[in-house]
């Protein structure tokens, strides 16, 4: 069985074969892409002569995984060719109309640590152990959002500054992405309720818990990017009131956040938990951080509660000592 970087260059070579005749006059381009958390070799189709054209990516990595779990280059390579073809046909990518961009600029939440090298190329915000970057939403519908990372390029076709997507950022990602706080208890009946559990037996079931002994699911309404909504003090501070203390704050993935009341355990336990829960149950393009937060709900502030060693997602262990400062990056 081929290793990863023969299989790269054989895909770059024969892919082409394995398309339609129509497509056979393009080049196969494999670039690296950063995407959250890692960096992917995205395979995309350029017409010759031509500098840019618009072109699905497939990444060249999870064709890597089906040929590794079956050991069949060739079925692997159809399978790619007839994804790529089927992204053509049926789903193009939308036009980027930038008459209308400042209104559908939204934020997202990453580790800054892990995300280095992207973050490099974009606008970005530091906020703690991690940045505040910025997607422009060219689609919506049932199945989810469409969109773009802004970098560094599009912000100046754009002529918006760090300051003036962080402010469009802040209204649109409360109105397309409205942030949501839900009890624990609330987030199981409603998957018990989506079983077709009725209502009422869903509710014996749970039973109840005072807000101090609860945990809190903070997210949005499509639970996507949804610990981008921690970034809305107000809901923390409704929250906190209605716990009656100050919150910890558990970064469980890119999706959501969950609060827990100051007196449910010690942070740095906390921590352990979040770190063999990333590294267990959730996949590194989703990871957030492996530290903990504290809100302060009369500073009405969040700060770190912990500096563990583990800040990496990925497994490997930074060195310690670092300071961590709420500032702009442009």
């Amino acid at each position: 069985m081929m290793d990863y970087e023969m299989f790269k260059e054989v895909v770059k070579e024969s892919f082409l074969s394995y398309m339609p005749g129509s497509y056979r006059g393009m080049e196969v381009r494999v670039d690296p892409v950063n995407k959250v958390n890692r960096t992917l070799d995205g395979l995309s189709l350029l017409a010759k002569n031509e500098e840019t054209m618009i072109s699905p990516t497939l990444y060249i990595n999870d064709m890597y995984e089906k040929y590794s779990s079956t050991g069949d280059l060739q079925a692997t390579l159809r399978e790619a060719a007839e994804a790529m073809d089927e992204v053509f046909k049926e789903a193009p990518i939308p036009s980027l109309d930038m008459n209308t961009a400042k209104d559908n600029i939204i934020f997202q939440l990453v580790n800054t640590m892990q995300n280095e090298d992207m973050l490099k190329n974009l606008p970005h915000r530091e906020f703690q152990d991690l940045s505040i970057i910025y997607r422009w939403v060219v689609g919506v519908d049932q199945k989810g959002l469409s969109s773009t990372v802004i970098n560094n390029n599009l912000a100046k076709s754009l002529g918006m500054g760090e300051e003036e997507l962080f402010k469009a950022a802040a209204e649109n990602t409360r109105r397309i992405l409205p942030p949501v706080v839900q009890s624990m208890n609330e987030v199981i009946m409603d998957m018990f309720m989506a079983d077709g559990m009725p209502k009422e037996l869903a509710e014996q079931m749970i039973g109840e818990q005072v807000p101090e002994m609860t945990m809190w699911v903070i997210s949005n309404e499509r639970k996507i990017d949804g610990a981008a909504s921690m970034l809305y003090e107000d809901k923390l501070h409704n929250l906190a009131e209605k716990v009656g203390t100050d919150l910890y704050i558990l970064p469980s993935s890119v999706h959501e956040v969950i609060a827990v009341s100051v007196e449910m355990g010690e942070p740095e336990e906390l921590a352990r938990m979040v770190s063999e829960v990333n590294m267990d149950q959730v996949d590194l393009s989703e990871r957030l951080s492996n530290q903990v937060y504290h809100y302060d709900k009369d500073l009405r502030k969040i700060t770190l509660a912990t500096d563990t060693p583990n800040k990496r997602l990925d497994g490997v262990v930074a060195e310690q000592g670092l300071v961590y400062e709420t500032k702009q990056s442009r």
